[in-house]
């Protein structure tokens, strides 16, 4: 599959996506911005694209392994990797075990309560609205998703949360949350669904499991130290970084 870069496709807050000659397969390129609250705080914070290339190469593998399907393809270099093209479902679904963030300032619920159960939610992917959660019925009524697609993505992401929730436990990190993406495969018959975007401390909250430390994008949002040291600390903790990566990133 070629992995020639040719024209940009589009530019996001933290990933540039270009074409190749293979019209399957594109190069996701990320960045070294952070962004929060809607990109109304943001910085460039050096390593950050390699830390997450590598960090989300790694969670993609696993759940390739395992049979839950994601866009990965190979990493090509420090920054970039080959994924294969889909077509994005306008949704951000969000698994949450724990309660924080939005969950806790929309609902009262104390920072830090373990869910009953696994909560899946969904918002709408629209910057100009703020990403509005929506409903099961809103997302069928407008046809984002039929409701045979939600019921593949509900399994998806809560295969996912079981899956990532044991991997991150057996390095004394707890997830509480995090955010996925699912596309439409455009090589597949039967428009099969992939995970797509990225899997990382930019889209999973995570805790260590013994002091509560926040090594995720909650360190750039809340202004508690350095997200280039809390996301080298998460891929330390999997021993992914060569020792050249390792010094680039401190």
């Amino acid at each position: 599959m070629s992995s020639k870069k040719k024209k940009k496709l589009y530019e996001g807050k933290a990933k540039v996506l270009y074409s190749t000659e293979n019209s399957y397969s594109i190069i996701q390129h990320f960045k070294d911005e952070a962004t929060a609250f809607n990109a109304k705080k943001r910085e460039i914070i050096e390593g950050k694209g390699v830390l997450n290339n590598f960090l989300s190469e790694f969670f993609m593998q696993k759940l390739n392994s395992i049979n839950i399907p994601t866009h990965f393809i190979k990493r090509l270099n420090m920054r970039e990797q080959l994924v294969e093209k889909c077509e994005i479902i306008p949704l951000e679904v969000v698994v949450r075990n724990i309660a924080a963030g939005s969950l806790s300032k929309r609902l009262g619920i104390e920072e830090g309560t373990r869910l009953p159960r696994p909560l899946v939610e969904f918002y709408y992917k629209d910057d100009g609205l703020n990403d509005p959660l929506v409903t099961e019925s809103q997302i069928t009524t407008f046809e984002w998703a039929s409701e045979t697609e939600l019921g593949e993505i509900f399994e998806i992401a809560l295969r996912t949360n079981d899956f990532l929730s044991g991997l991150l436990l057996a390095v004394n990190l707890t997830l509480v949350d995090f955010k996925i993406e699912i596309g439409r495969s455009l090589k597949s018959e039967g428009e099969k669904l992939i995970i797509a975007d990225e899997i990382s401390p930019d889209t999973c909250r995570l805790w260590d499991s013994k002091t509560k430390t926040r090594l995720d994008k909650d360190v750039f949002r809340l202004n508690k130290g350095s997200i280039a040291v809390a996301y080298t600390e998460v891929a330390n903790r999997f021993d992914l970084l060569p020792k050249n990566v390792k010094s680039a990133v401190k």
